[in-house]
C-alpha cells in the first residue's frame, strides 16, 4: 500500500462500477480483512512465464530528436501507443503474445536515478495510452510492468479520470500491472 518500490498490483486493486475481476462483488472482495481472493499475496508464487522486454525507451525514444531520446528516455507525459510498442517488438525481433510477461522501458526510472526522485511518485510520466487496452487484450498477455511508478500515461488523457487503464486492465482484462521496475540492467 505504500506505492514506494517495485510491486505488482493486484486484481483488486481497481474497480469498475462495484466490481473486481471476474465480476466478483468489490464490497465482498477486499474487506478491512484486506484482500482475500484477489490480492497480489494470492498470485505471488504461480506467476510465472515468458518475460519479454521491449525497450520503447530506446526504439521511440531515440526517433524523437530530443536529449531524453538521445539517452534512450522518453519526456514525461509521452503516451505510449500500440503502434510504438508493435514498432519496439519489429526492432527487437520479438513477438508478444499469450501469456507472456511484457516489460516495457520508458527511462523514467533511469531519470530518477541520475537526477533524482522529484516528482517520480505521482508526477507526470511517461506510460501506456488509454489506447493501448484493445492491443493489450489483443495480445493476450498475462502481465505488463513498467519502469514508472503507475504504468499509464501521466497526466492522463482524460479529465476527471485517475488512471483509466487500470480502471480497463484490472477489472476487466485481468492483467497484471507492475511498477517501478528497475530495468536498466537487462535493457
Amino acid at each position: 500500500p505504500l506505492q514506494c518500490s517495485t510491486q505488482w498490483d493486484g486484481l483488486g486493486h481497481i474497480f469498475d462500477h462495484g466490481k473486481a475481476w471476474n465480476g466478483r462483488d468489490a464490497a465482498r472482495t477486499v474487506t478491512s480483512n484486506g484482500d482475500l481472493v484477489t490480492g497480489i499475496e494470492q498470485l505471488a508464487r504461480p506467476v510465472c512465464g515468458r518475460g519479454v522486454l521491449l525497450d520503447v525507451g530506446r526504439v521511440i525514444g531515440s526517433a524523437l530528436g530530443t536529449e531524453e531520446g538521445e539517452r534512450g528516455e522518453l519526456p514525461d507525459g509521452f503516451a505510449i501507443t500500440a503502434d510504438h510498442l508493435t514498432a519496439t517488438a519489429a526492432a527487437h525481433g520479438v513477438a508478444v503474445g499469450r501469456g507472456d510477461l511484457l516489460l516495457v522501458r520508458t527511462g523514467q526510472y533511469a531519470r530518477a536515478l541520475r537526477e533524482g526522485w522529484g516528482s517520480y511518485a505521482g508526477g507526470p510520466a511517461p506510460g501506456l495510452s488509454f489506447t493501448t487496452a484493445g492491443w493489450l487484450h489483443r495480445t493476450e498477455i498475462a502481465a505488463i510492468a513498467t519502469d514508472t511508478w503507475g504504468f499509464e500515461v501521466r497526466p492522463n488523457e482524460f479529465d476527471h479520470a485517475f488512471q483509466p487503464l487500470h480502471q480497463v486492465a484490472i477489472p476487466h482484462l485481468g492483467l497484471l500491472i507492475g511498477e517501478m521496475w528497475a530495468l536498466e540492467e537487462l535493457a
